[in-house]
């Protein structure tokens, strides 16, 4: 058994079990890769994945098995070599952050800055994508950090940790119906589309929870993940835009601006990274930066414990900043 099929198992995965794509990925060749994943199976003595002909189908119930703990030891190998890095280079290397718009855009900006001013030697890249997207790129190990508000609760092999609240307003154009309501309910906004973010309403959300509770059914007849956008399709009448009060500045003059946290419940962005990951120093800065009551004694104290419920125990009573 080598590493190198390893890594091929699971790259095949991560790119839906396309070897061609696969090989461009590794630089590589196809046969290359199909013939030493023929000979892991063989070796092992189980097919890892399902074939229709030359191709990949499936995962086998064994496969999922060795992918995960393939991942697992791909992982510490990285670990290994992180901790060398960290002896003799300690001020350099790379961090990838994966990020949705609004946290690029309106949160991270600053610390980026400072930090890169702090660390020159350190290769800083930045991935956005939708919540989903981003978790998947930490836990396959592309990101050191996701930073995001939903959906990574989904991820159980991410450690996730609170850095602020936020809260959204309702946007819309100056000649809108609502801006001659004094006060906006619920009720209310429920008669209007609506645009906001990608996974803006899902069984969890703040938004799903609040419209809940009054009669009617909220329509989203746009979503997308950058809140520009979003601001950009409310000037066109779309629809009424809820979005992050952060992502509304002076630049946004043409448009009525109302707080709306009222309505909802305050959201908390998390940054998380995978289990058994070996954070360098600058690492642990970086999470400091962005979140000052993140400090490494606090962030060590949070890996020693057993699981993420203890590590939301352990955060429930302190008070975050709101954004």
């Amino acid at each position: 058994m080598k590493l190198q099929q390893l890594r091929y198992i699971v790259e095949v995965v991560n790119n839906n079990l396309n070897v061609s794509a696969t090989a461009e990925s590794l630089y590589t060749s196809q046969p290359g890769i199909s013939k030493q994943v023929r000979m892991l199976e063989d070796e092992l003595g189980v097919q890892i994945f399902g074939r229709s002909g030359k191709h990949l189908t499936h995962v086998t119930p064994a496969g999922k098995q060795v992918i995960e703990i393939a991942g697992d030891i791909l992982g510490k190998v990285e670990g290994i070599k992180n901790v060398a890095s960290e002896y003799t280079q300690p001020d350099r290397g790379d961090l990838n952050i994966a990020t949705t718009h609004t946290q690029a855009r309106y949160a991270l900006p600053q610390v980026i800055g400072n930090f890169i001013q702090r660390y020159p030697q350190v290769n800083l890249h930045m991935h956005q994508g939708t919540p989903d997207q981003i978790c998947e790129m930490a836990v396959r190990g592309d990101a050191d950090f996701a930073i995001a508000t939903e959906g990574m609760h989904l991820y159980h092999d991410l450690i996730m940790l609170p850095c602020y609240h936020w809260n959204r307003s309702i946007v819309f154009p100056k000649d809108h119906p609502l801006a001659k309501v004094k006060e906006i309910t619920l009720q209310e906004l429920v008669k209007y589309p609506l645009v906001t973010y990608v996974f803006g309403f899902n069984r969890s959300s703040a938004l799903e929870k609040a419209f809940a509770t009054v009669e009617g059914e909220p329509r989203v007849v746009f979503s997308a993940t950058s809140a520009d956008v979003l601001k950009t399709y409310v000037r066109l009448g779309l629809g009424v835009g809820v979005m992050a009060t952060m992502a509304l500045d002076g630049k946004d003059d043409d448009l009525v601006v109302r707080d709306a946290s009222h309505l909802f419940e305050a959201n908390t962005t998390k940054i998380g990274f995978r289990k058994g990951s070996f954070l360098r120093s600058y690492m642990y800065d970086f999470m400091e930066r962005f979140a000052p009551h993140l400090t490494k004694t606090r962030v060590e104290q949070a890996l020693a414990l057993r699981d993420q419920a203890q590590i939301d125990e352990m955060f429930a009573d302190m008070e975050l900043p709101m954004r």
